[in-house]
């Protein structure tokens, strides 16, 4: 039995199955602008509440740190205070002056050092004051945004809900015309799609002019196109252009609608 050998796709085929693909891309791009910035701004919500969380830990942290400190101070004080009463005590027992001066500088030293502590407790007090500020402001503006994130998210949610089967559905389309396009011609498809503003990477002459970026296409290249003998690019923007006779909703120009020929001076020359 002989084996049935595959011919390859003619350029008129390849053409059609890639304004086919740009078809049914175009209906999923459709449906996610229906989405808009929705994804994006979820996104964004996101990472500034990811950042509030870190910020109020950080606050947090630094607030206990603070706290440390002033418990440190406190502990000074009162051995300070314990070491006064100390040498307080002493200075009734010496046996003679220097003992007692010796004694004296060690209690005023004692007392420098408590005071010294109780201006950094005032300090550090006034830090966690400040810090507590900014604690409160980054939760009040960190659940006021995860309302917002939350109010988005279900509007997001609404929104792909009426969508997803459409797209799911045509994602497949998608992807089953994609296995009959050649891989050269489909990443040069996708490189193209990819770089385009609007998604275009096929379109049709429309008007004379591409139907992608609006440029005139000389007439030649208009003649070239209709063959369908190779494939050609827009010599502006790089968009693959097709015959619009591959549209479904294409009408041939009747006779009357073409533009007619000046004939002024043959008749004229007829009178």
């Amino acid at each position: 039995m002989a084996k049935k050998v595959k011919t390859e796709a003619t350029i008129e085929e390849k053409l059609k199955a890639l304004y086919d693909l740009q078809q049914i891309d175009s209906q999923i791009d459709k449906l996610r602008i229906i989405r808009g910035e929705l994804p994006l701004e979820v996104q964004d919500l996101e990472d500034e509440i990811a950042g509030l969380e870190k910020r109020i830990e950080k606050y947090v942290d630094e607030v206990e740190d603070l706290e440390k400190e002033i418990s440190n101070k406190k502990n000074i004080i009162e051995e300070a205070k314990a070491l006064i009463k100390k040498y307080e005590a002493d200075q009734n027992n010496v046996r003679n002056n220097r003992e007692f001066d010796a004694l004296t500088k060690e209690i005023e030293f004692q007392k420098l050092e408590i005071e010294l502590a109780e201006k950094r407790i005032k300090e550090y007090k006034f830090q966690i004051e400040e810090k507590q500020k900014l604690i409160d402001d980054a939760k009040a503006l960190y659940e006021e945004r995860k309302a917002d994130l939350e109010a988005k998210k279900k509007e997001l949610e609404e929104i792909t809900e009426e969508t997803a089967k459409e797209e799911e559905e045509l994602l497949a389309k998608s992807e089953k015309a994609a296995e009959k396009i050649e891989e050269r011609l489909l990443n040069a498809y996708r490189r193209i799609r990819n770089n385009a503003r609007n998604g275009l990477a096929v379109v049709t002459v429309q008007r004379d002019s591409c139907g992608g970026c609006f440029a005139k296409v000389p007439p030649q290249r208009q003649l070239d196109i209709k063959t369908h003998k190779k494939i050609i690019v827009c010599e502006h923007c790089g968009r693959i252009l097709v015959d619009a006779s591959f549209d479904p909703n294409y009408v041939e120009p009747t006779v009357e609608e073409k533009p007619k020929k000046r004939t002024t001076r043959r008749k004229k020359a007829a009178k």
